[in-house]
């Protein structure tokens, strides 16, 4: 058996390392966190095969743990009526109150607790074991709270295993429960020793360099930014930081560069997206990035690193999406354009 976990950068090719593991031999199954990313692989796997096979199963993380992980043992004893996207608002509930609502339905950042609660963990590792001979986990480290014990738990499987994220993506999380796995993700190197623990083969060399990220940006990524990014190309594209209105107002008007903002996209009448929004696209050319004022400050000292670490991650998220060129421009030069600002 071979169960590893490789530790990519933005654009290095993820997808493509996933789908270079199956074939239409062994029984693979994906599962993966955004809907992004289950409709990159879904069309990837058919670009690969022509068709979608038998064989292979992709699923998204939520479809995994209440479709086949609770429901062939669970369901018929609970009566349970789907997932509750909300936090349980009785932090002092007890037994089953403490997983399902008033309406039967599971909280979702528990779910995963119950299913260990329930002590099915190893007939969920049996279910796997005779269905799949191949499990591969996309986007790894969206895993939190109980989510990641789950995972530890199917780490002991029998079969081969390929786990693969970026560490600097983390911008959501399948689920947090009080104090449980808080801080998974405050320090990379004790991530990795976590995967080690679980006897997984720890990957941190094969997916370091980016296809879709001009050496200028992987360049301004590293030094401004303080996370470690190289580039596959040696072609070159720019990044500019925008000071004067005029051209910021020219990038705003052109729908051929995406406009990219912390929050609150939806307010502007552009081509735009939000920040962490981005996270499993690979569509973008020029790329503007919209930066509010304390983050504006921040890049203008120099000192990008110290934006929290959430903050740090979407906007290290928003700046790879560029496969060519990248555009730093203050939201104050936007503000006018904002859907419901009063006008001066």
């Amino acid at each position: 058996m071979d169960k590893r976990v490789v530790f990519a950068v933005a654009g290095s090719g993820k997808t493509t390392l996933i789908l270079s593991k199956l074939d239409l031999e062994r029984r693979s199954l994906i599962i993966t966190y955004t809907v992004n990313n289950v409709e990159n692989l879904r069309n990837g796997i058919i670009r690969k095969f022509g068709y979608f096979p038998a064989n292979i199963k992709l699923m998204s993380y939520f479809n995994f743990l209440y479709g086949f992980c609770f429901r062939p043992f669970l369901a018929f004893e609970y009566k349970a009526r789907g997932i509750n996207w909300n936090i349980n608002p009785n932090q002092f509930a007890k037994d089953d109150a403490r997983y399902i609502d008033s309406n039967r339905r599971l909280y979702s950042n528990r779910l995963a607790k119950f299913l260990e609660k329930s002590t099915v963990l190893k007939a969920i590792n049996l279910r796997i074991e005779k269905y799949y001979d191949y499990i591969l986990f996309d986007e790894i480290q969206d895993l939190a709270g109980h989510d990641f014990n789950l995972l530890k738990s199917i780490a002991k499987s029998k079969l081969n295993m390929l786990c693969v994220g970026d560490f600097f993506q983390h911008t959501f999380d399948t689920g947090r429960d009080g104090s449980v796995n808080r801080k998974l993700h405050d320090d990379y190197y004790a991530y990795q020793r976590l995967f080690k623990d679980m006897g997984l083969i720890v990957d941190t060399t094969s997916l370091v360099k980016s296809y879709r990220c001009s050496p200028e940006v992987c360049e301004f990524v590293s030094k401004e930014i303080g996370i470690d990014i190289q580039s596959q190309r040696t072609d070159q594209t720019h990044v500019e930081v925008i000071d004067d209105e005029e051209t910021a107002l020219n990038i705003y008007l052109d729908d051929s560069v995406v406009k990219l903002f912390y929050m609150d996209q939806r307010k502007y009448s552009c081509f735009a997206k939000n920040w962490g929004e981005t996270k499993g696209e690979d569509r973008y050319r020029n790329v503007c990035v919209v930066l509010n004022e304390k983050s504006w400050k921040i890049l203008k000292n120099g000192k990008l690193e110290e934006l929290a670490p959430t903050t740090k991650n979407k906007f290290y998220v928003a700046c790879t999406r560029a496969k060519g060129n990248l555009y730093l421009v203050s939201e104050a030069h936007y503000k006018l354009f904002k859907k419901g600002k009063k006008s001066q």
